[in-house]
Protein backbone atom coordinates (compact mmCIF):
# COMPACT_ATOMS: atom_id res chain seq x y z
CA UNK A 1 0.00 0.00 0.00
CA UNK A 2 0.98 3.66 -0.48
CA UNK A 3 3.73 4.84 2.41
CA UNK A 4 2.73 7.53 5.05
CA UNK A 5 5.54 8.91 6.50
CA UNK A 6 5.92 11.77 9.18
CA UNK A 7 9.03 13.61 9.24
CA UNK A 8 9.07 14.39 12.97
CA UNK A 9 8.87 10.61 13.52
CA UNK A 10 12.16 8.57 15.15
CA UNK A 11 12.14 6.13 12.25
CA UNK A 12 11.46 8.88 9.64
CA UNK A 13 15.35 8.80 7.96
CA UNK A 14 15.29 5.09 7.57
CA UNK A 15 12.05 4.90 5.61
CA UNK A 16 12.50 7.86 3.31
CA UNK A 17 16.41 6.21 2.71
CA UNK A 18 14.59 3.22 2.02
CA UNK A 19 11.64 4.89 -0.41
CA UNK A 20 14.45 6.85 -2.17
CA UNK A 21 16.14 3.44 -2.77
CA UNK A 22 12.94 1.44 -4.11
CA UNK A 23 13.45 -0.18 -7.62
CA UNK A 24 10.45 0.72 -9.69
CA UNK A 25 11.83 -0.46 -12.90
CA UNK A 26 11.85 -3.61 -14.31
CA UNK A 27 14.81 -4.13 -16.24
CA UNK A 28 14.83 -7.66 -17.96
CA UNK A 29 17.88 -8.99 -19.14
CA UNK A 30 17.63 -8.21 -22.81
CA UNK A 31 21.13 -7.23 -23.17
CA UNK A 32 22.52 -10.09 -25.11
CA UNK A 33 19.61 -10.17 -27.34
CA UNK A 34 19.84 -6.20 -28.08
CA UNK A 35 23.44 -7.44 -29.22
CA UNK A 36 22.03 -10.10 -31.52
CA UNK A 37 19.73 -7.46 -33.57
CA UNK A 38 22.35 -4.85 -33.72
CA UNK A 39 24.64 -6.52 -35.08
CA UNK A 40 21.99 -8.37 -37.72
CA UNK A 41 21.17 -4.76 -38.47
CA UNK A 42 25.28 -3.84 -39.19
CA UNK A 43 25.29 -7.08 -41.21
CA UNK A 44 22.01 -7.85 -43.27
CA UNK A 45 20.70 -3.90 -43.50
CA UNK A 46 17.68 -3.99 -44.99
CA UNK A 47 16.95 -7.15 -44.76
CA UNK A 48 17.55 -7.71 -41.13
CA UNK A 49 14.89 -4.54 -40.16
CA UNK A 50 12.34 -6.27 -42.51
CA UNK A 51 12.55 -9.40 -41.02
CA UNK A 52 12.45 -8.13 -37.81
CA UNK A 53 9.29 -6.00 -38.20
CA UNK A 54 7.28 -8.86 -39.69
CA UNK A 55 8.32 -10.73 -36.27
CA UNK A 56 7.52 -8.18 -33.57
CA UNK A 57 4.93 -5.92 -35.56
CA UNK A 58 3.18 -8.67 -37.41
CA UNK A 59 4.06 -6.05 -40.77
CA UNK A 60 5.35 -7.01 -44.05
CA UNK A 61 7.60 -4.41 -45.51
CA UNK A 62 10.04 -3.71 -49.04
CA UNK A 63 13.11 -1.77 -48.78
CA UNK A 64 10.71 0.48 -50.71
CA UNK A 65 7.63 0.45 -48.27
CA UNK A 66 10.09 1.12 -45.29
CA UNK A 67 9.51 4.50 -45.40
CA UNK A 68 5.93 6.52 -45.30
CA UNK A 69 5.21 8.30 -48.29
CA UNK A 70 4.24 12.14 -48.33
CA UNK A 71 0.96 10.86 -49.94
CA UNK A 72 0.10 8.62 -47.21
CA UNK A 73 1.30 11.09 -44.65
CA UNK A 74 -1.15 13.80 -46.15
CA UNK A 75 -3.74 11.09 -46.24
CA UNK A 76 -3.78 10.05 -43.25
CA UNK A 77 -3.25 13.21 -41.55
CA UNK A 78 -6.46 14.32 -43.12
CA UNK A 79 -8.42 12.51 -40.52
CA UNK A 80 -7.48 14.22 -38.05
CA UNK A 81 -10.39 16.35 -36.21
CA UNK A 82 -10.14 20.05 -36.69
CA UNK A 83 -10.05 20.74 -32.73
CA UNK A 84 -7.33 17.89 -32.35
CA UNK A 85 -5.29 20.15 -35.34
CA UNK A 86 -5.97 23.17 -33.54
CA UNK A 87 -4.50 21.85 -30.40
CA UNK A 88 -1.18 20.30 -31.49
CA UNK A 89 -0.76 23.44 -33.65
CA UNK A 90 -0.97 25.67 -30.30
CA UNK A 91 1.17 23.30 -28.57
CA UNK A 92 3.78 23.73 -31.46
CA UNK A 93 3.87 27.14 -31.46
CA UNK A 94 4.55 27.53 -27.63
CA UNK A 95 7.35 25.09 -27.78
CA UNK A 96 9.07 26.40 -30.82
CA UNK A 97 9.07 30.22 -29.18
CA UNK A 98 10.24 28.60 -26.28
CA UNK A 99 12.88 27.00 -27.16
CA UNK A 100 14.24 29.71 -29.71
CA UNK A 101 15.22 31.50 -26.69
CA UNK A 102 17.61 28.58 -25.56
CA UNK A 103 19.85 29.11 -28.83
CA UNK A 104 23.18 30.02 -27.30
CA UNK A 105 25.54 32.92 -28.86
CA UNK A 106 29.02 32.50 -30.42
CA UNK A 107 31.37 34.56 -28.61
CA UNK A 108 35.11 35.97 -29.66
CA UNK A 109 37.28 37.97 -27.69
CA UNK A 110 40.80 38.94 -27.64
CA UNK A 111 43.05 38.58 -24.15
CA UNK A 112 45.66 40.52 -22.34
CA UNK A 113 48.22 38.11 -24.26
CA UNK A 114 46.85 39.44 -27.76
CA UNK A 115 45.47 35.90 -28.45
CA UNK A 116 41.87 35.77 -29.83
CA UNK A 117 39.94 32.79 -28.29
CA UNK A 118 36.16 32.48 -28.49
CA UNK A 119 33.64 29.87 -29.46
CA UNK A 120 30.45 28.93 -31.77
CA UNK A 121 27.51 26.44 -31.67
CA UNK A 122 26.81 24.74 -34.47
CA UNK A 123 23.83 21.70 -35.29
CA UNK A 124 24.36 18.47 -35.65
CA UNK A 125 23.68 17.03 -39.03
CA UNK A 126 21.49 14.57 -38.15
CA UNK A 127 19.21 13.33 -35.53
CA UNK A 128 16.98 10.19 -35.29
CA UNK A 129 13.74 10.33 -33.02
CA UNK A 130 12.53 6.81 -31.89
CA UNK A 131 8.58 7.01 -30.91
CA UNK A 132 6.80 4.56 -29.16
CA UNK A 133 3.63 2.80 -31.15
CA UNK A 134 0.81 0.82 -30.43
CA UNK A 135 -1.01 2.17 -26.68
CA UNK A 136 2.15 4.53 -25.52
CA UNK A 137 2.10 6.71 -28.72
CA UNK A 138 2.13 10.37 -27.86
CA UNK A 139 2.19 13.25 -30.48
CA UNK A 140 2.95 15.54 -27.99
CA UNK A 141 6.55 13.76 -27.32
CA UNK A 142 7.10 13.95 -31.20
CA UNK A 143 6.51 17.89 -30.90
CA UNK A 144 9.05 17.48 -27.67
CA UNK A 145 12.01 16.28 -29.37
CA UNK A 146 11.74 17.16 -33.06
CA UNK A 147 11.05 21.10 -32.56
CA UNK A 148 14.44 21.72 -30.29
CA UNK A 149 16.33 19.95 -33.04
CA UNK A 150 14.67 22.01 -36.06
CA UNK A 151 15.01 24.82 -33.41
CA UNK A 152 18.92 24.15 -33.31
CA UNK A 153 19.13 23.88 -37.25
CA UNK A 154 19.65 20.50 -37.59
CA UNK A 155 19.43 19.54 -41.39
CA UNK A 156 18.16 16.02 -41.72
CA UNK A 157 15.63 14.68 -38.54
CA UNK A 158 14.15 11.38 -38.86
CA UNK A 159 11.41 9.68 -37.30
CA UNK A 160 11.09 6.10 -36.51
CA UNK A 161 7.85 4.73 -35.20
CA UNK A 162 6.50 0.91 -35.25
CA UNK A 163 2.72 0.37 -36.34
CA UNK A 164 2.13 -2.79 -35.06
CA UNK A 165 -0.13 -4.44 -37.93
CA UNK A 166 0.20 -1.59 -40.24
CA UNK A 167 -2.09 1.08 -37.73
CA UNK A 168 -0.62 4.22 -37.96
CA UNK A 169 -1.06 7.37 -35.69
CA UNK A 170 -2.47 10.58 -37.45
CA UNK A 171 -2.11 12.57 -34.69
CA UNK A 172 1.54 11.30 -34.78
CA UNK A 173 2.51 12.29 -38.41
CA UNK A 174 0.66 15.57 -38.02
CA UNK A 175 3.53 16.15 -35.35
CA UNK A 176 6.10 15.10 -37.29
CA UNK A 177 4.70 17.44 -40.44
CA UNK A 178 4.44 20.53 -38.01
CA UNK A 179 7.83 20.27 -36.30
CA UNK A 180 9.70 19.84 -39.68
CA UNK A 181 10.33 16.23 -39.46
CA UNK A 182 11.58 14.94 -43.10
CA UNK A 183 12.04 11.28 -42.85
CA UNK A 184 9.37 8.52 -40.76
CA UNK A 185 10.30 5.23 -41.05
CA UNK A 186 7.65 2.59 -39.71
CA UNK A 187 9.83 0.63 -37.98
CA UNK A 188 10.04 0.40 -34.17
CA UNK A 189 12.76 -1.62 -31.12
CA UNK A 190 16.19 -2.43 -31.13
CA UNK A 191 16.18 -2.64 -34.78
CA UNK A 192 15.30 0.91 -35.64
CA UNK A 193 17.47 2.14 -33.37
CA UNK A 194 20.46 0.11 -34.86
CA UNK A 195 19.30 1.47 -38.41
CA UNK A 196 19.31 5.23 -36.99
CA UNK A 197 22.95 4.53 -35.60
CA UNK A 198 24.89 2.67 -38.30
CA UNK A 199 22.13 2.69 -41.68
CA UNK A 200 20.88 0.62 -43.99
CA UNK A 201 20.83 0.32 -47.59
CA UNK A 202 18.03 2.84 -47.43
CA UNK A 203 18.02 4.16 -44.04
CA UNK A 204 20.97 6.67 -44.15
CA UNK A 205 22.74 6.93 -40.36
CA UNK A 206 22.41 9.82 -38.16
CA UNK A 207 25.18 12.04 -35.51
CA UNK A 208 22.31 11.74 -32.56
CA UNK A 209 19.18 9.41 -30.90
CA UNK A 210 16.86 10.66 -28.70
CA UNK A 211 12.79 9.53 -27.85
CA UNK A 212 11.50 7.24 -25.35
CA UNK A 213 11.04 3.47 -25.39
CA UNK A 214 11.01 0.10 -23.92
CA UNK A 215 13.57 -1.72 -22.63
CA UNK A 216 14.90 -3.10 -25.84
CA UNK A 217 15.06 0.45 -27.00
CA UNK A 218 16.78 1.50 -23.90
CA UNK A 219 19.53 -0.96 -24.10
CA UNK A 220 19.73 -0.33 -28.14
CA UNK A 221 20.51 2.89 -27.41
CA UNK A 222 22.95 2.25 -24.33
CA UNK A 223 25.22 0.13 -26.81
CA UNK A 224 24.92 2.27 -29.71
CA UNK A 225 25.97 5.22 -27.49
CA UNK A 226 29.27 6.76 -28.49
CA UNK A 227 28.74 5.46 -32.63
CA UNK A 228 26.17 8.31 -31.59
CA UNK A 229 25.01 10.44 -29.15
CA UNK A 230 21.63 9.82 -27.09
CA UNK A 231 19.80 12.04 -24.98
CA UNK A 232 19.20 9.75 -22.07
CA UNK A 233 17.76 6.40 -20.50
CA UNK A 234 14.51 7.87 -19.05
CA UNK A 235 13.02 5.63 -16.39
CA UNK A 236 9.15 5.66 -14.90
CA UNK A 237 7.36 8.66 -15.13
CA UNK A 238 7.14 11.05 -11.42
CA UNK A 239 5.53 13.50 -9.84
CA UNK A 240 6.32 15.14 -5.84
CA UNK A 241 3.98 17.71 -4.78
CA UNK A 242 4.52 20.31 -2.36
CA UNK A 243 1.00 21.36 -0.96
CA UNK A 244 0.06 23.85 1.98
CA UNK A 245 -3.10 23.83 3.82
CA UNK A 246 -4.65 26.20 1.36
CA UNK A 247 -5.56 23.86 -1.63
CA UNK A 248 -8.49 21.69 -3.10
CA UNK A 249 -6.81 18.26 -2.49
CA UNK A 250 -9.24 17.07 -5.54
CA UNK A 251 -7.07 19.09 -7.62
CA UNK A 252 -3.88 17.85 -5.87
CA UNK A 253 -4.96 14.23 -6.21
CA UNK A 254 -6.02 14.59 -9.85
CA UNK A 255 -1.96 16.17 -10.97
CA UNK A 256 -0.83 13.18 -8.89
CA UNK A 257 -2.98 10.29 -10.93
CA UNK A 258 -1.82 12.55 -13.93
CA UNK A 259 1.59 11.12 -13.61
CA UNK A 260 0.27 7.98 -11.95
CA UNK A 261 -1.59 6.69 -14.94
CA UNK A 262 1.45 6.44 -17.22
CA UNK A 263 3.06 2.90 -15.70
CA UNK A 264 2.51 0.81 -13.09
CA UNK A 265 6.01 1.73 -12.27
CA UNK A 266 5.00 5.52 -11.83
CA UNK A 267 5.93 7.12 -8.71
CA UNK A 268 3.17 9.68 -7.27
CA UNK A 269 4.51 11.93 -3.77
CA UNK A 270 2.79 14.14 -1.88
CA UNK A 271 4.57 16.28 0.92
CA UNK A 272 2.81 18.90 2.76
CA UNK A 273 2.65 20.54 5.79
CA UNK A 274 -1.00 20.36 6.86
CA UNK A 275 -2.12 16.59 8.63
CA UNK A 276 -5.54 17.56 7.17
CA UNK A 277 -4.30 18.01 4.33
CA UNK A 278 -2.78 14.52 3.80
CA UNK A 279 -5.72 13.26 4.85
CA UNK A 280 -8.04 14.94 1.78
CA UNK A 281 -5.47 14.27 -0.68
CA UNK A 282 -5.54 10.45 0.33
CA UNK A 283 -9.37 10.38 0.32
CA UNK A 284 -9.39 12.31 -3.11
CA UNK A 285 -6.80 9.92 -4.43
CA UNK A 286 -9.03 6.91 -3.52
CA UNK A 287 -12.36 8.76 -4.75
CA UNK A 288 -11.11 9.47 -8.23
CA UNK A 289 -9.64 6.20 -8.39
CA UNK A 290 -12.94 4.52 -8.45
CA UNK A 291 -13.19 6.36 -11.66
CA UNK A 292 -10.28 6.89 -13.71
CA UNK A 293 -10.46 5.39 -17.40
CA UNK A 294 -6.46 4.13 -16.29
CA UNK A 295 -7.24 3.10 -12.43
CA UNK A 296 -6.07 -0.17 -12.88
CA UNK A 297 -2.56 1.16 -14.43
CA UNK A 298 -2.73 4.26 -11.77
CA UNK A 299 -4.41 2.28 -8.80
CA UNK A 300 -1.51 -0.13 -8.74
CA UNK A 301 1.11 2.76 -8.97
CA UNK A 302 -0.21 4.23 -6.39
CA UNK A 303 -0.44 1.40 -3.94
CA UNK A 304 2.76 -0.07 -5.17
CA UNK A 305 5.16 3.12 -5.33
CA UNK A 306 2.82 6.46 -3.51
CA UNK A 307 3.52 8.02 -0.20
CA UNK A 308 2.33 10.86 1.50
CA UNK A 309 4.76 12.44 3.96
CA UNK A 310 3.90 15.14 6.50
CA UNK A 311 6.55 17.51 7.60
CA UNK A 312 6.83 20.58 10.29
CA UNK A 313 7.43 23.05 7.76
CA UNK A 314 7.84 23.85 4.36
CA UNK A 315 11.84 24.52 3.97
CA UNK A 316 11.98 20.42 5.30
CA UNK A 317 9.89 20.05 2.23
CA UNK A 318 12.34 21.87 0.07
CA UNK A 319 15.45 19.88 1.39
CA UNK A 320 13.63 16.72 0.97
CA UNK A 321 12.14 17.29 -2.19
CA UNK A 322 16.04 18.23 -3.09
CA UNK A 323 17.27 14.94 -2.44
CA UNK A 324 13.93 12.81 -4.04
CA UNK A 325 15.24 15.55 -7.51
CA UNK A 326 12.05 14.58 -9.06
CA UNK A 327 11.18 14.66 -12.72
CA UNK A 328 8.01 17.13 -12.11
CA UNK A 329 7.85 18.89 -9.15
CA UNK A 330 4.39 20.87 -8.59
CA UNK A 331 4.79 23.78 -5.58
CA UNK A 332 1.08 24.18 -4.43
CA UNK A 333 1.91 27.26 -1.72
CA UNK A 334 1.26 30.68 -1.29
CA UNK A 335 4.49 31.96 -2.40
CA UNK A 336 6.02 29.64 -4.83
CA UNK A 337 8.31 31.70 -5.82
CA UNK A 338 10.39 32.21 -3.08
CA UNK A 339 9.96 28.08 -2.10
CA UNK A 340 11.36 27.73 -5.76
CA UNK A 341 14.82 29.54 -4.60
CA UNK A 342 15.22 26.63 -2.05
CA UNK A 343 14.92 24.12 -5.31
CA UNK A 344 17.95 23.21 -6.51
CA UNK A 345 17.11 19.56 -7.90
CA UNK A 346 14.10 19.04 -10.13
CA UNK A 347 13.77 18.42 -13.75
CA UNK A 348 10.82 20.99 -14.22
CA UNK A 349 9.06 22.93 -11.31
CA UNK A 350 5.23 24.04 -11.73
CA UNK A 351 4.67 27.43 -9.76
CA UNK A 352 1.55 27.72 -8.11
CA UNK A 353 -1.81 25.46 -7.68
CA UNK A 354 -3.24 26.72 -11.40
CA UNK A 355 -0.24 25.54 -12.85
CA UNK A 356 -0.86 21.42 -13.14
CA UNK A 357 2.22 19.51 -14.29
CA UNK A 358 0.19 18.37 -17.20
CA UNK A 359 0.26 21.96 -18.61
CA UNK A 360 3.39 21.17 -18.82
CA UNK A 361 3.07 17.88 -21.05
CA UNK A 362 1.37 19.28 -23.50
CA UNK A 363 1.36 23.55 -24.40
CA UNK A 364 3.43 25.24 -21.70
CA UNK A 365 6.23 25.64 -23.38
CA UNK A 366 9.34 23.78 -22.06
CA UNK A 367 10.37 20.63 -22.79
CA UNK A 368 8.48 17.28 -21.01
CA UNK A 369 11.33 14.86 -21.95
CA UNK A 370 12.97 15.29 -18.21
CA UNK A 371 15.75 13.51 -16.20
CA UNK A 372 14.16 10.84 -14.13
CA UNK A 373 15.26 8.05 -11.03
CA UNK A 374 17.11 11.13 -9.73
CA UNK A 375 19.62 11.80 -12.26
CA UNK A 376 17.59 15.91 -12.08
CA UNK A 377 21.13 15.95 -9.23
CA UNK A 378 23.18 15.75 -12.31
CA UNK A 379 21.75 16.33 -15.64
CA UNK A 380 18.92 18.43 -17.33
CA UNK A 381 15.85 17.89 -19.65
CA UNK A 382 15.68 18.35 -23.34
CA UNK A 383 16.75 21.61 -25.26
CA UNK A 384 18.15 22.77 -28.33
CA UNK A 385 21.27 22.35 -26.69
CA UNK A 386 21.05 18.69 -26.84
CA UNK A 387 21.14 19.36 -30.51
CA UNK A 388 24.30 21.73 -30.77
CA UNK A 389 27.35 21.51 -29.81
CA UNK A 390 30.18 23.68 -29.19
CA UNK A 391 33.88 24.27 -31.05
CA UNK A 392 36.54 26.50 -29.31
CA UNK A 393 38.66 28.60 -31.47
CA UNK A 394 41.56 30.02 -30.91
CA UNK A 395 44.31 32.42 -32.74
CA UNK A 396 47.85 33.45 -31.88
CA UNK A 397 49.68 36.39 -32.79
CA UNK A 398 53.66 35.67 -32.63
CA UNK A 399 53.53 37.94 -29.82
CA UNK A 400 51.09 36.42 -28.22
CA UNK A 401 53.00 33.00 -29.01
CA UNK A 402 56.00 34.64 -27.45
CA UNK A 403 54.40 35.54 -24.41
CA UNK A 404 52.53 32.25 -23.68
CA UNK A 405 54.64 29.38 -25.59
CA UNK A 406 57.29 28.88 -23.21
CA UNK A 407 54.90 28.02 -20.33
CA UNK A 408 53.44 25.61 -22.67
CA UNK A 409 56.99 24.91 -23.69
CA UNK A 410 57.67 23.77 -20.06
CA UNK A 411 54.61 21.76 -19.63
CA UNK A 412 55.60 19.65 -22.36
CA UNK A 413 58.53 18.91 -20.96
CA UNK A 414 57.58 18.15 -17.28
CA UNK A 415 54.82 15.40 -19.27
CA UNK A 416 57.85 13.76 -21.34
CA UNK A 417 55.99 14.88 -24.62
CA UNK A 418 59.12 15.80 -26.65
CA UNK A 419 56.86 16.61 -29.85
CA UNK A 420 54.66 19.06 -28.21
CA UNK A 421 57.76 20.87 -26.99
CA UNK A 422 59.40 20.96 -30.04
CA UNK A 423 56.41 22.33 -32.36
CA UNK A 424 56.33 25.82 -29.89
CA UNK A 425 59.64 25.93 -29.84
CA UNK A 426 60.54 25.76 -33.59
CA UNK A 427 57.99 28.74 -33.74
CA UNK A 428 59.24 30.46 -30.51
CA UNK A 429 63.22 30.31 -32.54
CA UNK A 430 62.08 32.21 -35.61
CA UNK A 431 60.53 34.89 -33.17
CA UNK A 432 63.85 35.00 -31.89
CA UNK A 433 65.40 35.39 -35.35
CA UNK A 434 63.07 38.51 -36.02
Amino acid sequence: MPQFLNATDADFEARFTELLGAKREDSPDVDAVVADIIADVRTRGDAAVIELTEKFDRLKLTPETLRFSREEIDALVADVPEHERLALELAAERIRAYHARQMPEDASWVDDSGATLGWRWTPVSAAGLYVPGGLASYPSSVLMNAIPAKVAGVERLAIVVPTPDGKANPLVLLAAQLAGVDEIYRIGGAQAVAALAYGTETIPPVDKITGPGNAFVAAAKRRVFGKVGIDMIAGPSEILVIADGDNDPDWIALDMLSQAEHDESAQALLVTDSPAMAKAVQAAIERNLQTLERREIAGKSWEDFGAIITVPDLNVAAALSNRVAPEHLELCVADPDALAEKITHAGAIFLGAWTPEAIGDYVGGPNHVLPTARSARFSSGLSVMDFVKRTTLAKMTPEALGKIGPAAETLAISESLEAHGLSVRARLNLLNQM
